[in-house]
């Protein structure tokens, strides 16, 4: 464990040195195990929320009451404490600094994570894609990465947020719905693809209300996130 940095009350980024760590693609994960002392393990998947090749990489973990690996992640876990790491994984929900078509990102709560990889990516390799993300959050003190997506937003890159329990002041409180999928996501006519990260009610919900919308299913990216009983 190379440093620690809190993004929530109930959340904060691990940055590991991982030298054995292949590398990475923007939106892939790793398993990190724990073991007991009496030889239980527990292992649970994470996504990353580092560019694309970066070292050290980071993740942020959300701590889940009833979880066996979040709460020691959160809580206990210490800088220089060594963890058990596996991978990179995966290569479909992915973002790679060749794709130039325009991407959309639908975020639920800690779904930003895989997704803030790609925006990290794409700021570090000054891509000309063009980038939006849409931000579905419970209140300002669950969202992650507030003041890096503020220093990030520019012609590349428009960041919209929508909080379901209580907003800033002068701002309406509401889930992402139809009404904003047809206002602030890209069109279908426009052909981004499109990364959608989440609980998966919310996954679910999203990805229906973008087939609805007239976008295609083949370019429609889904990853469902949350805690593991």
């Amino acid at each position: 464990m190379a440093a620690i940095r809190p993004e929530t009350p109930t959340a904060r980024t691990l940055v590991l040195d991982a030298p054995e760590l292949g590398s990475t693609v923007a939106g892939q994960h790793i398993d990190i195990r724990l073991t007991a002392e009496d030889g239980y393990t527990a292992q649970r998947s994470y996504s990353l929320a580092s560019a694309t090749g970066a070292r050290p990489v980071e993740v942020t973990v959300e701590r889940f009451e009833d979880g066996e690996v979040s709460p020691y992640l959160v809580e206990d876990v210490g800088i220089g404490d060594p963890l058990e790491i596996r991978g990179p994984i995966g290569g479909w929900f992915v973002w790679r600094r060749e794709q130039e078509e325009p991407v959309q990102l639908v975020a639920g709560g800690s779904g930003i994570v895989p997704l803030m990889g790609m925006i990290r990516t794409h700021a570090a390799v000054g891509s000309t894609a063009p980038f939006r993300l849409l931000y579905g959050v419970q209140d300002p003190d669950r969202r992650y990465y507030r003041d890096e997506l503020v220093r990030l937003v520019g012609p590349g890159l428009r960041v919209d947020v929508r909080y379901s329990r209580r907003a800033p002041d002068g701002l309406p409180v509401g889930r992402i719905g139809a009404a904003e999928l047809a206002t602030l996501a890209l069109s279908p006519e426009q052909q981004p693809t499109i990364y959608v990260c989440g609980p998966t009610g919310f996954v679910e919900a999203i990805a229906d209300g973008l087939l609805r919308l007239g976008h295609a299913p083949e370019r429609i990216r889904t990853e469902r996130f949350g805690p593991t009983g």
